[in-house]
């Protein structure tokens, strides 16, 4: 049984509303502004796969998973693995982004769990969260995300 005990989990406030924080997910034009990628799925509803896909010419897959929970403007959650990985059940996690109103603002937490510790995969999430959700933050309170 492989242990998937590690987690990460990251909190920030956006001034902004729900509607716009879930959008910057699940919108493949304005993920592609703050993130250098495009989150794709057909309809973002429990069962439907996902994708997420450079912009660059290649439109290359980076990964794949389903859609487990969606309510929007509050709560989406997702399976997550490497394409390159997508056949093997043990190598998914999930992420979990929590949106609730905070005054005129929105906080935002993104839970990343079901992690094998000392991962390649909590390795690198651990350093791109950081980075993707700061560049979240700029685009939506500013209209520009930062250089990924």
């Amino acid at each position: 049984m492989t242990d998937k005990s590690a987690s990460f989990v990251y909190v920030t406030y956006i001034r902004t509303t729900p509607d716009k924080v879930f959008e910057a997910i699940t919108k493949p034009d304005l993920a592609r502004r703050y993130w250098g990628h495009e989150n794709i799925s057909h309809d973002w509803r429990p069962g439907s796969s996902w994708q997420h896909v450079r912009t660059d010419e290649a439109r290359t897959v980076d990964l794949v998973g389903e859609v487990i929970e969606s309510d929007p403007p509050r709560r989406l959650v997702i399976s997550w693995a490497n394409e390159s990985q997508k056949d093997d059940p043990d190598q998914y996690s999930r992420v979990t982004f929590d949106i609730e109103p905070q005054g005129d603002m929105v906080k935002l937490t993104v839970t990343h769990d079901e992690l094998q510790p000392d991962s390649g995969m909590l390795n690198g999430i651990s350093k791109g969260w950081p980075l993707v959700l700061s560049s979240m933050k700029s685009f939506l309170e500013t209209g520009k995300g930062m250089d990924l």
